[in-house]
């Protein structure tokens, strides 16, 4: 250890002498000792002491008092947060696309009269993680080379909340493992592969969407679902069924809905209405709760029981969707908390022991992904199961799995499943929420990881309209959206469709666009696109070693 640390700490020296001479010899002397929080009208100067003593005593400074509890809770547990990355980790960081979209988030936090630039932030963390107690907000706001360091406070909220813990050491994980996981290095690649077709492409059927507004009567619930077909639809395909995210709507995954509908495909995109943008923007207004607890377990049976309904369509004379519907054959594809939702109906266990005891703890390290599962510690048992036999395949895009399974609960899933994982992903981070759970799912499985892709960029474009142009939001911040993930949504589009396949007698026409070869053909020069069906034991080794730090 004793070599390693003077190595560390050698290399430590010559980073921050480049980090110093890209400011001038003097630069050390202009480190910030007095911070200027803006809080919209209020303008308040703090200095560095005072802030160090906060940390220590969990108090704020007599200026802030003037915040509510919640606020200041956050501001505390974010100041003391240490950031779990070496010098060497960062600098390769910060020099990569997700690191200058990292520099962004920071620079959205700093009012107009401190935009020192990219340099000046980039110089702040380097030597911040210098510091004794390792990189922190506070260590980096003590280095930033100027006397004077203006922070705008709701923005700083942000920017915090979405660079949380989980996200700092999935970007550790990726910079560690990604030599092991690129096709090139790890598997040379074999002579080219002719593809035979482009699943990606839509397929021959002119699409209809039927809009039904269901009401479940036993739980007084009414859930609209959209019912995506076309003439190329025949009863030997799968039914699909959609689970949109926590916040949001049935429309997130459109375009995903229509291109499975143009190949045959009927899909029933439906609204859980405990959790849906309805609900959301009620909260907002604090006229409800974000989500009550039972969200957890109604959504799963929200998509049994539009099963139910599906199937007395298909014996209803003279309907349209007649005799078309195999809803005892189902596949289920979930976004985000629809993901995890996806995989509950794939036969995951909710087993919330270590759930109830982990979310007691201080939840600013926590990502929004965990914390929204947190509310599931309300729920008076400690596990439940809420399987739908008729779910035969699954695939969950960004899901949230860190805490809402327990330790062994995945290791129930008794169907295929794809679990697909964006690297820049703030709000389900893909080491805590993908990578560590995908290990737990029994074969047959694939991971799928989009190198570059955030949480957002599988979403259907009409859905983020509200995030291009914006460098940070309260969901996530530097969200890669709209045209900017075109390709993501491609790729999505030909796996989706592939996997759909492997429950019809194409199967085997499509188990070409399930393996590595086609995503490293898929790939972009934005979006390298990766495919495993197991963690390599030497990259799992790395991922317990971060999980366990």
């Amino acid at each position: 250890m004793g070599k390693s640390w003077r190595s560390l700490k050698t290399v430590a020296g010559f980073f921050s002498a480049i980090a110093l001479t890209q400011f001038g010899a003097n630069t050390s002397a202009i480190a910030a000792d007095t911070v200027v929080v803006r809080l919209g009208l209020f303008t308040e100067s703090i200095s560095v002491t005072e802030l160090q003593k906060a940390v220590k005593t969990g108090k704020v400074p007599g200026s802030l008092q003037s915040l509510s509890e919640e606020q200041r809770g956050f501001f505390l547990g974010a100041l003391g947060m240490n950031i779990p990355m070496n010098i060497v980790t960062l600098d390769r960081l910060i020099n990569t696309q997700i690191g200058i979209t990292i520099l962004n988030d920071f620079a959205t936090a700093l009012t107009r009269k401190d935009k020192a630039g990219v340099q000046a932030l980039r110089a702040g963390l380097v030597l911040g993680s210098t510091a004794p107690q390792g990189l922190s907000i506070l260590s980096f706001i003590a280095a930033y080379p100027s006397k004077r360091l203006e922070i705008d406070l709701p923005k700083a909220f942000v920017v915090a909340g979405n660079l949380n813990t989980a996200f700092w050491r999935t970007q550790q994980f990726m910079l560690a493992i990604a030599p092991q996981l690129d096709p090139i290095t790890a598997h040379p690649r074999t002579p080219q592969i002719a593809f035979p077709f482009d699943p990606s492409q839509p397929g021959s059927g002119q699409v209809k969407i039927l809009n039904l507004s269901l009401n479940d009567q036993k739980r007084d619930r009414k859930i609209p679902v959209d019912i995506y077909w076309s003439t190329a639809a025949t009863p030997d395909k799968p039914v699909i069924v959609f689970s949109h995210g926590f916040g949001s709507v049935r429309t997130d995954l459109r375009y995903l809905a229509e291109h499975l509908a143009s190949h045959g495909y009927v899909v029933a995109a439906l609204e859980h209405p405990g959790s849906n943008q309805a609900n959301a923007n009620l909260a907002l207004q604090g006229k409800t709760r974000v989500m009550q607890p039972q969200e957890f377990l109604y959504r799963p049976q929200d998509i049994s029981f539009v099963l139910d309904e599906l199937a007395k369509l298909n014996q209803t004379t003279n309907h349209p969707l007649q005799g078309k519907l195999a809803t005892t054959n189902a596949m289920v594809v979930g976004y985000s908390f629809g993901g995890g939702t996806a995989l509950a109906l794939a036969g995951a266990e909710l087993q919330l022991e270590h759930l109830k005891q982990r979310c007691k703890k201080n939840l600013t390290i926590l990502s929004l992904g965990e914390n929204m599962q947190c509310i599931a510690q309300e729920l008076p048992e400690n596990s439940y199961q809420l399987r739908d036999p008729r779910i035969k395949q699954a695939i969950a895009l960004n899901p949230t799995t860190s805490l809402i399974f327990g330790e062994t609960g995945l290791t129930k899933i008794q169907v295929p499943t794809i679990v697909l994982a964006g690297s820049a992903d703030k709000t389900t981070p893909a080491l805590t929420e993908q990578i560590v759970g995908f290990e737990k799912i029994p074969s047959p499985k694939s991971l799928v990881g989009i190198i570059g892709g955030t949480h957002l960029s599988v979403k259907d474009p009409s859905t983020t309209l509200d995030q291009i142009g914006q460098p940070n939001t309260p969901i996530s911040g530097g969200e890669v959206v709209g045209e900017q993930a075109a390709d993501v949504r491609k790729y999505v589009k030909a796996i989706a469709l592939a996997f759909a396949a492997q429950m019809t007698p194409e199967a085997k026409n499509y188990a070409i666009f399930l393996t590595p070869d086609y995503a490293q053909f898929a790939s972009t020069a934005a979006f390298p696109f990766r495919l495993i069906t197991q963690i390599p034991p030497d990259a799992m080794a790395v991922v317990k070693e971060f999980v366990e730090k």
